[in-house]
């Protein structure tokens, strides 16, 4: 599918790989929506891509005096119904809904048993609501809305009406200890793009996954840059901590390419990760 001239919504994406993923759509073509909570730098972000300009295409449903592509910020937790309701309003606003880019997410840590006792429930829900519900919640939202949009014909002739993208983790398949909310978060986003693939193939929207390994974002900034490039040293190949431009790259890619639908994809320079 081409980028050019749709409209993509990204959660998560004021910052790290959302906001990559964000900027490169933006500048193939895209209007974008960045979703993300209202204290975030969604507003600047949107401000800052806007400021560069595009007019690589006006949306398809625009008239031919109609603007290049925009940003816009829409702040909202991906728990809220009403909030991505909201959200899905204002992308369908700038034109077709084409692309669904899940990056919000939370790295909680917290062992079962650790020092300071069981491991509070509230705290494991917390993770999963953000990470696995709030991931549901954007997708049959944006869904419902991709639905109704006339098939775009592919460069191969397929038709399609959108792609939705998520973003698991290699803790998916390699958690580690301190790890059960994440990789059970992580784990079930892997489990549901298959069937949801499935399902939604008869409204011709493709579900992809993105399993991320150790990445440049936010949380890994928080670590002193030690123990950031210790981390990289554990990467096969390249040695090295990922870039948020290299998942915005893949993501880019499944959206281009038809066949790519209902797979999750490591993005992980080979590494398999450790107990701990």
């Amino acid at each position: 599918m081409d980028i050019k001239g749709t409209v993509a919504l990204i959660t998560g994406g004021a910052s790290g790989l959302g906001a990559a993923t964000a900027r490169r759509l933006f500048d193939a073509g895209a209007s974008v929506v960045l979703v993300d909570l209202p204290g975030s730098a969604g507003a600047a972000f949107a401000a800052e891509l806007n400021a560069g300009g595009n007019e690589a295409a006006a949306p398809e449903s625009g008239s031919p005096t109609s603007p290049g592509n925009r940003a816009v910020f829409a702040p909202a937790d991906v728990t809220s119904e009403a909030e991505i309701q909201a959200a899905v309003d204002a992308a369908v606003a700038l034109g077709p809904l084409r692309i669904v880019v899940n990056c919000a997410g939370i790295a909680t840590p917290g062992k079962v048993l650790g020092r300071e006792g069981v491991l509070p429930l509230e705290s494991f829900n917390r993770v999963i609501q953000i990470n696995l519900v709030g991931t549901f919640n954007v997708i049959r939202l944006a869904a419902a809305a991709m639905a109704a949009t006339e098939p775009a014909v592919t460069e191969l002739g397929g038709p399609e009406r959108g792609v939705i993208i998520n973003t698991a983790s290699v803790a998916a398949f390699d958690g580690q200890i301190g790890q059960p909310a994440y990789a059970a978060s992580k784990g079930a986003v892997h489990a549901m793009t298959l069937p949801i693939a499935r399902e939604l193939a008869r409204s011709l929207v493709r579900v992809v996954t993105i399993a991320p390994g150790i990445f440049e974002t936010p949380m890994m900034a928080g670590l002193p840059q030690e123990a950031q490039d210790s981390l990289g040293q554990q990467v096969p190949h390249p040695s090295r901590l990922g870039r948020p431009a290299e998942y915005a790259h893949l993501a880019a890619h499944i959206v281009e390419n038809a066949m790519l639908n209902g797979e999750t994809i490591r993005l992980d320079g080979a590494i398999r990760m450790g107990p701990k």
